[in-house]
């Protein structure tokens, strides 16, 4: 995340470790293959502080600004409070400008559903007026293999209203959502969302969509609206029916994650009125898809148009992955920044008139 100042934040962490652990042969072969793409090993649980001093876009100090959590993904400032997203629960640190390095102890704000963590990222997104919070919970399993007593309050994107405390489902039925954004204009909710596997190559896109108060959208019944997963045992006809459509397919098993809308972007007029996407790519599917960042235009609120590739070269000739994008924010500068967990870098993305 991008603090006002300038300073960005990013969160070094890796999958918890956890007593809970999935039975399912398919679960272990994904963690082995994703391990070979880059993903895997032990977690820092820590967040950094990057300072470009002299705004030559190149980060010249490097701090560890937070530490003692638990497998650490979003954040958000409200005020004077940094709220975290670890793992297993939602904590708070207090911030002052210019900070760059917090010692006090991270103080839980509200437990976040834990176990096996088959979807482990939580972020967090802070409503425009600061008064309430957004979280996002991934699903336990693919598609309920692991039993549905273990999804509860899983594939959901929370709501948490700061002055009351009071906790509640925004929407379900999103098998995992990641990024999370407010449109500028509608002062809409969106998400990214990775949807199931094992039914294909071409089956099931992951998609961005408006996230709708109190909607449902399928998983793990239903995916894109009503089309039912057999897989899934006993059926639930009843709850299909409630299944609604997400807006915008963005490729199978694209794996996309990190969202931000390009208001306050420096890039081309062509780029500054849509959304950007990091995919970080597909582990079972061939060819490869995602590995890339893509721009989706918008008009008056809703997707308006094909995705645009805005970074790619992720993947080399063998299809290794070089790089896997993961969060995307716009630089206080206008710059589109880019998280990439196998570079372990941070891309900075300009327009081509400028020096970096």
């Amino acid at each position: 995340m991008v603090l006002p100042n300038g300073d960005v934040l990013v969160a070094e962490s890796q999958a918890p470790k956890s007593g809970d652990h999935s039975t399912s042969v398919t679960d272990w072969v994904a963690d082995k293959v994703k391990s070979l793409a880059g993903a895997g090993g032990a977690s820092p649980d820590r967040i950094v502080l990057l300072r470009d001093r002299d705004g030559d876009g190149v980060a010249e100090e490097r701090h560890v600004f937070l530490k003692g959590l638990t497998s650490p993904f979003g954040m958000a400032l409200v005020g004077s409070d940094l709220y975290v997203a670890n793992a297993d629960a939602l904590v708070r640190v207090p911030y002052a400008d210019g900070q760059t390095e917090i010692t006090a102890t991270p103080e839980k704000v509200v437990d976040l559903p834990a176990g096996i963590n088959h979807h482990w990222t939580k972020n967090v997104v802070a409503s425009p007026d600061g008064q309430k919070l957004f979280i996002t919970v991934g699903s336990n399993s693919n598609v309920g293999e692991n039993g549905l007593d273990i999804e509860k309050g899983r594939a959901a994107i929370w709501e948490y209203t700061i002055a009351t405390k009071a906790m509640r489902e925004y929407a379900t039925g999103l098998r995992n959502p990641n990024g999370l954004a407010f449109e500028p204009g509608t002062g809409a909710l969106w998400t990214a969302v990775n949807e199931r596997d094992e039914i294909g190559s071409d089956l099931v896109p992951d998609y961005i969509t408006r996230v709708k108060e109190g909607a449902f959208y399928g998983w793990p019944w239903s995916y894109w609206g009503q089309h039912v997963d057999e897989r899934v045992q006993p059926p639930q006809p009843e709850k299909v029916k409630q299944a609604i459509a997400p807006d915008y397919a963005v490729g199978t098993h694209t794996a996309s994650l990190g969202i931000a809308f390009a208001n306050g972007s420096s890039l081309p007029d062509a780029w500054k009125s849509g959304l950007f996407v990091a995919q970080h790519g597909s582990w079972n599917r061939r060819p490869k898809s995602g590995y890339k960042v893509i721009y989706v235009p918008f008009k008056d609120g809703q997707p308006a148009g094909a995705p645009v590739d805005v970074l790619t070269g992720f993947l080399n000739a063998d299809e290794k992955a070089q790089g896997r994008p993961v969060g995307v924010a716009i630089g206080k500068a206008g710059a589109l920044l880019v998280t990439d967990d196998v570079g372990n870098a941070v891309w900075r993305v300009t327009g081509a008139a400028a020096s970096n």
